[in-house]
């Protein structure tokens, strides 16, 4: 068994590992950034070294500090997590070399499935089913607009070297091919430094099904039953789930052992998750299930297969790293019950789900799931990483009641004054198209109307905020003056502010509910509203009408402008690209007009509500 494990990641997958190898007695390491010095993973190993500055590319991606912070501390092994290194060869490669024990999956499995053109080919001549597509080296412009347009629309442009829904865009039209084909190879070369891609039918009902598989160096392999990650927003899973919803026994078997064939195809040790596109128009069917690529790494949603099996895969990649046997055959390995798994994220769904940095001066997450979290209060959520705060996972007998045990959870979760996805969430879990297992990839743009939060609040969250601001002893029917009666209900007429806008609120003792968090905000079913007595210059609600002031929705950097000072520009012409958190955000123009000012350049570091363009209207 490994003695001492360097973890190569940050986060709640080091305190994942940090906590199984404990379990087995393994002494751990922890790496860290200038911005992760105080975090919770760094002072739950058994020793941390600093690899660097904030961002990832000075830290987290520098291989030859990690490489110096094992041979430092006397590692034995390097786990990547997920993410960062995970599945880049060299660097397995590097580990290996240096002797020390590499916890994933091979370097030459990494390669033969690392680039999608070439993970394809394996898996036709494997005798895999994979989508239709176009998977040459002509990276022409003009031969993949031809290629695309003899495919049929809608198809999807997808980076060779992608991952994470990075390099990425469905195009509907012939029109739109060749945007969409320049702003996937931008962020296909800024993400991977590769920016060449291949082109598939876009399939027009899509279940995202997944398999989760594991080899040992006995040439065993095996899975453990598939997970359903359709609920996806911008190509991000959002909601996992396992099994997949509407899964027979018949389907189950093809895609588990179509999964088997891929992971034998490549040779392939440790944990992997081979994922599959199918066509869910007329519900799940064998032959409606195709190869898309394999992850050679431990996922995100591991933990709702960990549930349905009873097994701590991590504890897996552990044993099979040091050389032994897979813990169990596939005839011992079977499912009990349903998990699902949700991702809570510092985002704000009412504002287009731009990313959402600050102190999590507030924090508290039902403990009624497992709660697998690198935060807790009083940290801070940065432009520089992921956005995810916690994963939050059901376990029940049911499908229905594991969603209902997840979304009351969703419902409770406080945090502030960082915005998050938790009511989105809740909503999602309780929406009835989910629940009757109706879900596919376009289910979160198909429902927005109905999972995105109001900006503004509901009567619920007037009367809590009203029932808070009001002194203790004006609560109490025999000292307030508001004309109280026996047997009829008592009301007063009040003004608060709510999340920066004035509304007047007829306080009944009787409706309120929710809770009140720190101070000035109240808790409501996952979200988070501040509140406050008004202000002599708030009288009146509303919105003021564009300045023609482009400002940053969020922190980050411009990767793209595209005008100049004294430009002509008509309304919604992209002006500038800010790219933070794994996100791209293109801000238009907001009416015709001429750029006035122009105060960044491409490569600037922008906060959010900085002044970028300043467009002046024709009138």
């Amino acid at each position: 068994m490994i003695e001492s494990l360097l973890i190569a990641n940050r986060g709640e997958i080091a305190r994942r590992i940090i906590r199984t190898a404990r379990r087995l007695g393994i002494r751990t390491i922890a790496v860290y950034s200038d911005a992760d010095a105080t975090m919770l993973f760094v002072r739950e190993a058994d020793e941390a070294v600093r690899i660097g500055p904030a961002p990832v590319r000075d830290s987290y991606l520098r291989q030859d500090r990690i490489l110096e912070a094992a041979r430092q501390t006397g590692a034995q092994a390097i786990h990547p997590g997920y993410g960062f290194l995970s599945e880049n060869a060299e660097f397995a490669e590097a580990v290996i070399a240096a002797g020390l024990i590499w916890v994933g999956a091979p370097p030459a499995a990494i390669r033969a499935m690392g680039l999608k053109d070439a993970a394809k080919q394996r898996m036709i001549d494997a005798n895999v089913p994979v989508t239709p597509g176009y998977l040459g080296e002509n990276q022409g412009p003009a031969l993949l607009q031809r290629e695309a347009d003899a495919i049929g629309y809608p198809v999807l442009i997808k980076a060779v070297a992608g991952g994470g829904g990075k390099g990425m865009r469905k195009v509907d039209t012939a029109s739109d091919f060749l945007a969409a084909l320049e702003s996937c190879r931008r962020e296909a070369a800024s993400s991977f430094g590769d920016d060449r891609v291949l082109i598939e039918k876009y399939i027009l009902s899509p279940r995202h099904i997944e398999v989760q598989v594991f080899g040992d160096t006995f040439g065993n392999v095996v899975h453990l039953f598939e997970r359903d990650c359709s609920l996806q927003r911008r190509h991000q899973k959002v909601i996992e789930e396992a099994p997949a919803p509407g899964m027979d026994a018949a389907t189950r078997k093809a895609v588990c052992d179509a999964a088997i064939k891929a992971a034998k195809a490549v040779d392939y040790v440790g944990a992997g998750t081979v994922e599959f596109i199918a066509d869910a128009s007329e519900g799940l069917r064998a032959d409606r299930i195709w190869f898309m690529e394999m992850n050679t790494r431990l996922q995100v949603e591991h933990p709702v297969t960990e549930a349905i099996t009873g097994q701590d895969l991590v504890e897996w990649q552990i044993r099979v790293a040091s050389g032994q046997p897979l813990p169990q055959r596939q005839d011992e390995i079977s499912i009990n019950g349903w998990a699902m798994e949700a991702r809570l994220y510092a985002e704000n769904p009412s504002n287009g789900f731009l990313p959402s940095t600050g102190p999590l001066d507030h924090l508290y997450l039902p403990p009624c799931v497992r709660i697998d979290s690198g935060v807790e209060q009083g940290d801070e959520v940065t432009a520089h990483y992921d956005p995810m705060i916690a994963k939050l996972i059901s376990h029940a007998s049911s499908r229905r009641q594991a969603a209902s045990t997840l979304a009351h959870a969703m419902a409770g979760v406080e945090i502030w004054p960082v915005r998050t996805n938790a009511a989105f969430l809740a909503r999602t879990l309780k929406h009835t198209d989910f629940l009757a297992g109706a879900v596919d990839t376009g289910f979160i743009a198909r429902h927005l109307a109905d999972l995105v939060p109001s900006a503004d609040p509901d009567e619920p969250v007037l009367q809590a905020a009203a029932a808070a601001l009001l002194p203790s002893e004006a609560q109490e029917p025999w000292t307030a003056l508001t004309g109280f009666r026996l047997n009829a209900e008592t009301y007063r007429l009040m003004s608060v502010e709510v999340n920066g806008l004035p509304h007047l609120v007829s306080l009944d003792h009787s409706r309120r509910r929710g809770g009140n968090g720190p101070g000035d905000v109240v808790f409501i079913d996952g979200e988070a509203w501040s509140f406050g007595l008004p202000r002599a210059d708030h009288a009146v609600s509303g919105h003021n009408l564009t300045d023609g002031a482009v400002i940053a929705p969020m922190p980050g950097t411009v990767i793209a402008v595209s005008v100049g000072k004294g430009d002509r520009v008509v309304r919604a012409q992209p002006l500038v690209v800010i790219e933070a958190m794994k996100m791209e955000q293109t801000l238009s123009a907001p009416f015709d007009g001429t750029v006035t000012e122009l105060k960044v350049v491409s490569g600037s570091q922008v906060t959010e509500g900085s002044l970028l363009v300043r467009i002046e209207g024709d009138e």
